[in-house]
């Protein structure tokens, strides 16, 4: 089966900073990845990368950048817009053959068809990330990013988007996004990428990481990320006298 998403040796830098080091793997299609890690471990920076938002400075992506969809973690949506003219609006960009008939598939898709016409910023936190999600799938790319989606979401709010997520997946589509909500990827990702410092320490399942952080098949993901990155992660260099 060929891969839907290839990363191959991305690296990026910040002048002395490097935010990636040398991170490869692939992605099937309807794959579920999760990107986890502590702070600054460059799972932003992966992700923005993946979705041609920034240039890697070197390492290769495919598809090439901008064929993947989009969800940041702030979405960029018009308040003063309803939802159709939002999808719309982003539709156009993309330069889309028939806008009109990718807004009407987005409203489908997300469930937002009673929303359509409402202002986005009489929308809940829930409806406002459907939207942001949408569209990011605009165009219909074989690969999604998503970046923090449930950081401001409350529990029926984030269900319903792992519901959607979960409904992407099974129609095909590959999904990457970044958490830091470890339990989230236990109960969602069909693997996980452990990033750390810009380096990629783990590419497996949730039960790989379990195992390798000294869980059993029940046990707690965010105690096997800590307890595996303690491990693996290099100690902070000393400074020099």
């Amino acid at each position: 089966m060929s891969a839907t998403l290839s990363v191959n040796e991305l690296t990026k830098s910040y002048g002395d900073l490097q935010a990636l080091a040398g991170v490869s793997f692939q992605a099937q299609a309807g794959e579920v990845l999760a990107v986890i890690g502590p702070n600054g471990a460059g799972k932003t920076t992966l992700l923005s990368i993946l979705a041609g938002i920034q240039r890697p400075s070197a390492g290769t992506v495919s598809p090439p950048a901008r064929a993947v969809g989009w969800a940041p973690q702030r979405p960029a949506l018009y308040s003063k817009l309803s939802v159709a003219e939002n999808l719309e609006l982003f539709a156009r960009l993309e330069k889309l053959a028939d806008p009109a008939a990718a807004v009407q598939r987005m409203l489908e898709q997300s469930g937002l068809q009673a929303r359509a016409r409402e202002p986005v910023g009489n929308l809940s936190g829930g409806n406002r990330q459907r939207v942001n999600v949408a569209i990011g799938l605009i165009a219909a790319p074989a690969v999604l990013a998503l970046d923090e989606p449930s950081a401001s979401l409350d529990p029926g709010q984030r269900e319903r988007l792992w519901q959607f997520v979960a409904g992407l997946a099974q129609g095909g589509t590959t999904v990457v996004f970044s958490s830091h909500n470890v339990s989230e990827a236990q109960r969602n990702a069909d693997r996980v990428l452990v990033l750390s410092r810009g380096r990629l320490l783990l590419d497996g399942a949730p039960a790989e990481l379990l195992r390798e952080g000294g869980q059993g098949a029940a046990g707690d993901l965010e105690q096997a990320l800590l307890s595996y990155l303690a491990r693996h992660e290099d100690p902070p260099e000393r400074p020099q006298a």
